[in-house]
Order: structure tokens, then C-alpha cells, then sequence
């Protein structure tokens, strides 16, 4: 049987975040405009040729208050201050401008605080659209958080490891993260909200399922792309592989993982989320020798949070 070539969307490709959400029609023109600071700049250049050597310059003449006074720059209009800020793509600054100036006008505060103050703004908002970036690309299929896990109704977590893990010291040393336990006890919420709290810190995650990840990795048999896929795996740094269990595997799927996880040993985290304890690895893996040198790996710089508790999908009784 042949693999079908369709590309899956689970693993996205590495792109760039978005400067803004605005875009304006000058982007395009203004970069193939030389800049007059630019070297290669003819105004520049003619300049540098024109202008006289120190030595047969001509001594300052006063200018006469006539002549200064007509040279005077005009005060910007908030419309040029506007279009000035949409072609830096600055949408915040752009936002509260008209609230801040009169802002400095009743407080008059100084220039550099002033200045601070929209540039703090600016930043914030920047913080924020990036980190929604990250968390859409991520894959997260729900925003659990570790403050808003219902902990009161999983007495089967320990919640002091857990805390502990949320320092994400663990990313620093490259150590992976498994939790054990059956359908329902809170698994996936625990491994997305520590997958938050690393992408609001500012790192590459990824949230799949296994039987989406091992998909994806035959598909890549077809059009033999299953280096690339690995090396777009190994960009993240914390990878979350959901659900993994009983799935009806080919040896080919088995290698990448293999490979995939071996590439990953002592650099990148990863997170596994199963129903299975360690010794079940080997029925739905298969290869012996392989699974245990898996195991190996995985384990050997890991924390193992095992939920023995209620399901949270419970119905609540109503009477």
C-alpha cells in the first residue's frame, strides 16, 4: 500500500510572526526607495563630492534673523503623525496617541517619560500579539493554566510536583515529562497548561495528538520527506504528544519515532500524555530492542506523574 502524498496541517512549517496586523501599501514602495543616509545614496555621494575640503572652507557668515525664521520647521498634524506611525507599523502607539498628547498637555511631563510611556505601551501590545502567535501556531486545543485547573477535584495529582514542574527548569535541562494515568483524570490539562506557561515564557511548543503525529510521519515515507519533518520537530523546543496508546502502527512509523525521539535525547523536551504504563510501550510499538532503547532515552532524564483519580468528564447528577 502506498502512502497517500496529502500534506497534513498538524506539524505548521517555520514561519516568521507577523510585524503587525496592520499592513500598508507603502511596505512595498518605501523599501525600494534608497535612503538619503544610505552610502550608495546619489545625494549622498554628491554630497561627499561637492562639499569642500576643511582647509579652503569658508568662515561662517551670520545668518540674519530674516533667514532663520523662513527655515523654521513646521509642527507635524496629528494626520502626519498618524500616517508616520502606520508605516512603522506601530498600532498601539497609533492607538492611544490622541489620549497621550493630551495626556502631556495637562501633566506636561518630560520628553523621555513622555516617550516612555508610548513605548511601554507599544511593547506591551507587541508581548501580547506575539504570544497569541505562538499559542495558535502551538496547536493548543484548550487554555488550560495551572491556576485554573480544578485541583479540588482531582485529589489524585500531586500538585506540589506538578507547581514545581511550572518553573520550567526542566526546558533548561532538557528533560521530558510523562503522565500516566486513564481516561479523563486531567492528563492533557496538566501537559497543555505546562505547554502555556512555556510559550508565555517565550519558547517554541507544539501540542499533537500521536495518531496525528505518526500520520504525519507516513505521509512523509511518500514523498520521502521524513528528514525534513524531524527537523522541524527538533525546532521545538517543547514538544506535547497526546494520547499515546494503542495505535495500529507500521514498523516504518515506529523508526522515525524512534529517530525522532533519539535526536531529541539531552536536547529538546518533550511532554507524553498515555494510558499505558512503561512495560505496554512494547505491544503497539513493536521491535523489542528498538522500544527498550526508547524507553531508555525517554526515561533516563524524565518525571513521571502517575493519576490515579476521578474522571473530570463525569456527568454532574443532577435530581
Amino acid at each position: 500500500m502506498t502512502p497517500k502524498t496529502a500534506r497534513s496541517k498538524s506539524i505548521p512549517q517555520e514561519t516568521s510572526p507577523p510585524p503587525d496586523h496592520e499592513t500598508t501599501s507603502s511596505t512595498s514602495t518605501s523599501t525600494s526607495m534608497t535612503s538619503p543616509l544610505d552610502p550608495s545614496s546619489p545625494s549622498l555621494a554628491r554630497a561627499a563630492t561637492s562639499s569642500p575640503s576643511t582647509s579652503s572652507r569658508s568662515p561662517p557668515t551670520r545668518t540674519s534673523s530674516s533667514t532663520s525664521s523662513s527655515s523654521t520647521t513646521t509642527t507635524p498634524t496629528t494626520d502626519d503623525l498618524d500616517q508616520l506611525l502606520a508605516g512603522l507599523k506601530l498600532s498601539r502607539i497609533r492607538a492611544i496617541l490622541g489620549r497621550e498628547l493630551a495626556h502631556a498637555q495637562a501633566q506636561a511631563p518630560s520628553y523621555s517619560d513622555f516617550l516612555a510611556r508610548l513605548l511601554r505601551e507599544e511593547y506591551q501590545s507587541q508581548q501580547v500579539r506575539f504570544l497569541e502567535y505562538r499559542i495558535d501556531r502551538a496547536g493548543l486545543p484548550e487554555r488550560w493554566s495551572l491556576e485554573t485547573y480544578p485541583w479540588e477535584l482531582q485529589p489524585g495529582v500531586r500538585k506540589a510536583a506538578v507547581l514545581q514542574l511550572a518553573s520550567l527548569d526542566f526546558l533548561a535541562c532538557a528533560e521530558n515529562l510523562v503522565f500516566i494515568g486513564p481516561t479523563g483524570v486531567g492528563k492533557t490539562g496538566l501537559a497543555s497548561a505546562i505547554l502555556l506557561r512555556a510559550l508565555q515564557a517565550g519558547h517554541r511548543g507544539l501540542f499533537i495528538k500521536a495518531q496525528e503525529l505518526f500520520d504525519e510521519m507516513y505521509r512523509s515515507l511518500a514523498d520521502h520527506s521524513s528528514r525534513k519533518l524531524i527537523d522541524r520537530l527538533m525546532k521545538i523546543d517543547l514538544l506535547v504528544i497526546d494520547e499515546m496508546g494503542y495505535l495500529n502502527l507500521r514498523a516504518e512509523q515506529s523508526n522515525i519515532f524512534f529517530k525522532l525521539m533519539e535526536e531529541r535525547y539531552g536536547k529538546r523536551s518533550t511532554i507524553v500524555t498515555t494510558n499505558l504504563e512503561y512495560d505496554d510501550w512494547y505491544a503497539f510499538l513493536g521491535h523489542k530492542e528498538m522500544v527498550g532503547a526508547l524507553l531508555d532515552r525517554l526515561r533516563h532524564r524524565c518525571t513521571t506523574i502517575r493519576i490515579h483519580g476521578p474522571s473530570l468528564r463525569r456527568p454532574t447528577d443532577t435530581p
